[in-house]
């Protein structure tokens, strides 16, 4: 089954907003376990939380496009941006040969 890559940009001064809507948000990703292989938070300078890298698996792009609409930091309003690209691992411990 193919990946995506989202990378998701938090608007400015939105960590509030994160830290209320992280254990819906959390939940949705417990729901969704099937389809991630990997995903966490993009950190600031502070290293405070900024955005969120996650890879995941779908059918194609409109399955993947629904798995980020329908997350709750996306419902809440956290990104400044969203990225979504087709992605393939070639290095690193979860690549296929």
């Amino acid at each position: 089954m193919p990946l995506f890559a989202l990378s998701c940009i938090d608007k400015p001064g939105a960590l509030d907003l994160r830290m209320a809507t992280r254990p819906a948000h959390l939940a949705y990703m417990g729901e969704k376990s099937h389809m991630l292989k990997l995903g966490g938070p993009l950190l600031d300078a502070e290293g405070q939380m900024a955005g969120s890298l996650l890879v995941i698996e779908a059918p194609d792009l409109a399955a993947a496009k629904a798995f980020a609409d329908n997350d709750p930091y996306a419902k809440a309003g956290l990104f400044e941006r969203v990225d979504l690209m087709a992605y393939r691992i070639t290095l690193g411990g979860l690549a296929e040969t």
